[in-house]
């Protein structure tokens, strides 16, 4: 009979950057993998091999400072004894977007080759949950087999549990399956990442050790191979690992102890696996928990940087990749290195203890500028795509007084947009401002290539200064008359640039979107403003309304950066004690905006018992600090935006918070009857519960979300779209509440960390959507426009000339289809075109492919030739749920 197997692996699971700098962090990162390389030298030590926590970047952190090891950090991980990848970081799957993840596994696998192999195990120690399509992505990239740490509840093989939940399992082994089918081997940390850390060497101390270590581990293994993680958070190495695990072997001669790795435990455990095992299926939250430690609030922890994190990756993902394609077919060459480092510095910021928030104050500085660092290498290879575009675009339509801009689409959708962009209608050298001040302004339109004329609004800006950095000469400065000007009507084909001029002709811009006191309405919203400062919607093709809209609710909080703690006999404050101030500040034929505002009276902060419980380390569940009794007037505005052609509200809410330990969200009453509702996330539009378990004892419910949430009954529904928003909760009645700001103090966890920053003191200003339709979201395809939403169009001013720029560069359709990603290939040549089925049922998806490399293959996330499809255009069936590339050579 065989001997049960320990295995045992050493490793250390590393935070680039947590309640220590990045760079104090290093420094022992430094000092580990030193030691760990003396180790392996050794060859009368007879060390095995050392898991790298998953990730490639402590490589490259570490190489940074000691080049000279890099031959033997190769020759380590081509020996099996070092792992490599296969992520680049360890990030947080629901607050990087789709792309992100996907980026993540191809820089990670990238470097890890560049390293000497690939270690292929999906490994998520310590993520706050698991996306639902995880396992499909992981085995579009040939990996079969996760470990992860968080999500589903282990239950052990003799609970008395008469019904299995879907998220409970019986052993910590379990079959993973995407909504697609797509399924992964998993193994569940059920005794965590340190159940073998500092394991004794001194026989007494290890039969203790051993005793409890065994019996946790028998509990949830469903065979004789079990596996105990020789580390935990920024563990040292183990040195006398073999010593110890000679102790075990004498303590057990019946017991094999293995120094062990993932491939052979996991190759063990399959081999004598006979017992049947659960299969789990889509995103695991811990939702069959009693919900306290989900840490689903770090998605609401210094918004700030969720905010910046959205901004970043739309303007990398879906505005600068689609323009780089673009302009590289107007012969200029895609700088996919500096696309590549903008993306790494962005990543960078990726890790679940960075992108969370729930990190020192000195941290979030470096995040904060890591994020200004590749926004502004984005910003800049935006700019020069778009020049090369609009000087590619033939304008000739337009006559020789004209002055011309091109307005890029590089959303996956249609859209007819309000377009506003600033235009130098006339430029001039330094000494000659005079001459633009008196440049005349008046009777300015807008023109498309056709001749129709748009009635715009001008704004004067000025004399302004400017300059140019021309490739071939010196800096240009020079002054500029400067206007700003709004249009309306400006169709848009997805992936197009489509020019037009500023113009003078005579134009009415008669017309209006405002239909009575405090009202707006197009075809199809009706806005009506209430005294109180919330809102009622009517969808206009059902006549449905939806109101006591925007009430805003503020709580107090007495958690931390992790989790949120309402303070103790403390009632909400809401924003509609008193009349709000309501103002109409624009009404043209195309776009109308109110201005709400309206006072809150928060208190200032926690009351004093809340600092000593912080600093006696008293537990957030047994905390029993109230609010206190001194409050601040907030001035909240909310201004409101309908826009002629669109079906959605938008609305910016700003304020400049002065109060501590507190939260606000803004709630939507949806009125309507339904037991579930649905989420945008990682590749997936998820329908989730709107009550938690039985099991939960958490009072909040709090969930994460990408662009938008969305409430429908069958018949009639509201979403709510965001930028950078994402914690909500479905209320009681199915209210929708969206978090706007968490402040508190202190990181939590494991110590006493003060974070006054994580109080967010300062200006805030939040965006986000509203729409009210027939039917759900997918249906509707109001998650189209709330994609859009999140992507602004660019506008490039230009000349008269002529230009061989496509003007629609792909033509697609597919009924609940997103698209997800049009840009060049990193793991091989060509243009990638992803998709995404977000429904349930299989979608058809036909494109034409509009410029001249038009040999398209099926592909994968890692951009592999699958098989090939045709010439310039595709018409193919994507699975339900499906995640579909395509490469253009």
């Amino acid at each position: 009979m065989k001997k049960e197997t320990i295995h045992v692996i050493s490793h250390s699971h590393w935070d680039r950057e947590w309640y220590l700098p990045f760079e104090r962090h290093r420094v022992k990162l430094v000092e580990l993998i030193d030691t760990l390389l003396n180790l392996l030298d050794d060859d009368q030590n007879r060390y095995s091999s050392f898991f790298l926590d998953g990730q490639t970047i402590i490589i490259d952190d570490y190489l940074d400072i000691r080049p000279e090891n890099r031959e033997k950090i190769i020759k380590y991980i081509q020996e099996g004894r070092l792992s490599a990848g296969p992520w680049y970081v360890l990030q947080d799957e629901f607050l990087t977007s789709s792309e992100s993840n996907i980026r993540n596994l191809l820089t990670g696998i990238a470097d890890a080759k560049k390293y000497g192999g690939v270690t292929k195990i999906g490994y998520f120690p310590d993520t706050f949950g698991n996306a639902g399509q995880m396992p499909q992505i992981l085995t579009q990239a040939g990996i079969t087999d996760a470990v992860f740490g968080r999500g589903v509840k282990p239950v052990g093989p003799d609970n008395k549990l008469v019904d299995k939940g879907a998220y409970e399992s019986d052993f910590s082994e379990m079959h993973w399956k995407s909504p697609d089918g797509s399924s992964v081997f998993a193994v569940l940390l059920a005794n965590w990442y340190n159940n073998g850390a500092e394991i004794p060497t001194d026989p007494d101390h290890a039969k203790s050790f051993w005793k409890s270590r065994l019996e946790g581990v028998k509990r949830f293994a469903s065979t004789g191979e079990y596996l105990l993680m020789n580390g935990s958070d920024h563990q040292p190495v183990q040195t006398d690992i073999n010593n110890a695990l000679e102790t075990a072997s004498r303590l057990y001669p019946d017991m094999e102890f293995l120094h062990s790795d993932f491939p052979s435990y996991i190759k063990a455990v399959k081999e004598n696996l006979t017992k049947p095992i659960s299969a789990v299926v889509g995103e695991l939250t811990s939702q069959q928990t009693d919900g306290w430690y989900t840490l689903v609030n770090t998605s609401s922890t210094r918004i700030y940087l969720k905010q910046l994190n959205r901004i970043n990756e739309v303007m990398l993902a879906n505005i600068a990749e689609p323009l780089t394609v673009a302009a590289s077919l107007c012969g200029e060459p895609v700088p996919a290195h500096l696309i590549g480092y903008a993306w790494n510095i962005l990543m960078q910021n990726h890790p679940h203890d960075s992108i969370c928030g729930c990190s020192s104050d000195e941290v979030n500085r470096e995040i904060f500028a890591r994020f200004e660092k590749s926004i502004a290498v984005t910003t800049q290879i935006i700019e020069n795509s778009k020049n090369t575009i609009a000087e590619n675009t033939d304008t000739t339509a337009f006559g020789a007084d004209d002055i011309p801009f091109v307005v890029f689409n590089t959303s996956g959708y249609d859209r007819t947009e309000v377009i506003t962009a600033e235009i130098d209608i006339k430029k001039c050298s330094l000494s000659e401002r005079s001459t633009l001040e008196k440049t005349d302004i008046s009777d300015l339109c807008v023109k498309d290539t056709s001749g129709r004329i748009y009635a715009c609004k001008t704004e004067d800006l000025g004399v302004k200064f400017g300059y140019e950095l021309p490739k071939d000469r010196f800096r240009q400065p020079y002054l500029s008359r400067r206007v700003r000007i709004s249009f309306g009507g400006a169709r848009l084909p997805a992936m197009s640039c489509v020019a037009y001029t500023l113009t003078r002709a005579k134009t009415n811009i008669a017309g209006s979107l405002v239909s009575g006191l405090n009202k707006m309405e197009n075809d199809f919203i009706g806005v009506e403003i209430s005294s109180d400062g919330t809102f009622t919607l009517t969808d206009k093709t059902t006549g449905k309304t939806f109101a006591g809209l925007g009430l805003l609710e503020d709580t107090g909080d007495i958690g931390n950066e992790y989790i949120y703690a309402c303070s103790r006999n403390t009632s909400p404050v809401y924003s509609n004690i008193s009349d709000a101030d309501i103002v109409l500040t624009e009404d043209t034929p195309f776009r109308a905006t109110y201005k709400i505002k309206t006072k809150m009276m928060i208190p200032e902060s926690a009351d004093s018992v809340l600092q000593g419980e912080r600093e006696r380390f008293v537990e957030f569940r047994n905390r029993q600090a109230s609010r206190s009794n001194k409050t601040v007037e907030t001035v909240i505005t909310l201004m409101m935006v309908l826009e002629r052609d669109s079906r959605l509200v938008k609305i910016n809410v700003g304020f400049d918070n002065r109060c501590a330990d507190h939260r606000l969200r803004i709630l939507f009453p949806s009125g309507l009857t339904a037991l579930t509702h649905k989420a945008d996330s990682i590749f997936e539009v998820v329908t989730r519960p709107n009550k938690p378990d039985a099991a939960w004892e958490n009072p909040s419910n709090c969930h994460h979300q990408q662009c938008f949430v969305s409430v429908d009954d069958g018949n009639n529904g509201i979403t709510i779209a965001n930028i950078g928003l994402n914690e909500y909760e479905i209320l009681p009645d199915n209210v929708i509440a969206i978090t706007l700001l968490r402040c508190v103090g202190e990181i939590g966890d494991w110590g006493v960390f003060p974070t006054p920053e994580a109080q967010c003191i300062g200006q805030c200003s939040l965006d986000l959507a509203v729409s009210v339709h027939k039917g759900n979201v997918l249906d509707s395809g109001v998650f189209a426009e709330a994609y859009a939403y999140q992507i602004p169009v660019t506008v490039c001013q230009t000349g008269v000339h002529t230009g061989k720029a496509i003007d629609k560069i792909i033509e697609w359709s597919g009924e609940s289809v997103a698209l997800t990603a049009f840009k060049e290939a990193v793991m091989n040549k060509g243009k990638i075109i992803r998709w995404v089925n977000l429904s349930n049922n299989p979608s058809r998806l036909c494109a034409q492919i509009n410029f001249s490399h038009k040999d398209i293959f099926e592909s994968n996330i890692i951009e592999e030739n699958v098989k090939r499809l045709g010439y310039g255009q595709i018409d193919v069936t994507i699975k339900p749920y499906g995640i579909y590339t395509i490469i253009i050579q």
